[in-house]
């Protein structure tokens, strides 16, 4: 789990050096609508499978999202199953929920790699892992709350730094619980709202 943290300080590192202009962020917004329109078309095309969803219900998004943010190694793709519930399940809402109590239990073991290994962490000379200590230091709880509340790859890594910097267990987990649960509603919204028009260009009504 160490290792594999740092693998991503470096490679986000790496990716920092080069910059984003304006112009490539909004190309990456616009990547991420298209990505978004993708998900949905691909549900609808696959509709006799994702439709079993369903049976997994809110307890499912919960397992999904805990599983999600406690492993790094295995990928699981829980915000394209959160977004699929939203669209299927009766109440995004309680979707958004489940994700917010679950994937901040899950995103304790970046927690605690940082606190067991915190001189190692510490000396880390990974570019973006040296910015993300420096935000936890000076701004801890809007650096995490801000880094939660949106679909981020390098959450692991403002996870890592808190442990590393001995940041308190309980706010860890309730500033998570906040931040984590603006990002479970919004993306089970966006599963119940564009799912259901995606799906009803293909003739399918939820």
């Amino acid at each position: 789990m160490g290792e594999e943290l740092t693998d991503i300080a470096d490679a986000g590192a790496e990716s920092e050096g080069k910059g984003l202009g304006r112009g490539k962020a909004q190309y990456i917004g616009i990547l991420a609508i298209l990505a978004t329109l993708a998900l949905a078309a691909a549900i609808a095309v696959f509709w006799e499978n994702v439709r079993n969803l369903d049976s997994y219900g809110y307890a499912g998004a919960f397992v999904i999202s805990l599983l999600g943010s406690a492993t790094v190694l295995v990928p699981v793709p829980a915000l394209a199953v959160v977004f699929a519930l939203g669209g299927v399940l009766k109440y995004p809402l309680l979707v958004g929920i489940m994700v917010g109590l679950a994937e901040p239990i899950g995103e304790l073991t970046g927690y605690m790699a940082g606190r067991g290994g915190h001189l190692a962490f510490k000396n880390r000379r990974g570019a973006l892992y040296t910015k993300t200590q420096d935000w936890m230091t000076r701004r801890g709880s809007l650096v995490l709350l801000a880094m939660s509340a949106v679909p981020n790859p390098f959450f692991d890594l403002a996870g890592v730094a808190a442990g590393a910097l001995r940041y308190p267990l309980y706010k860890f987990l309730l500033v998570l619980w906040a931040g984590k649960t603006v990002k479970g509603v919004g993306v089970a919204y966006a599963g119940y709202f564009g799912l259901r028009s995606i799906l009803s260009l293909f003739g399918i009504l939820l």
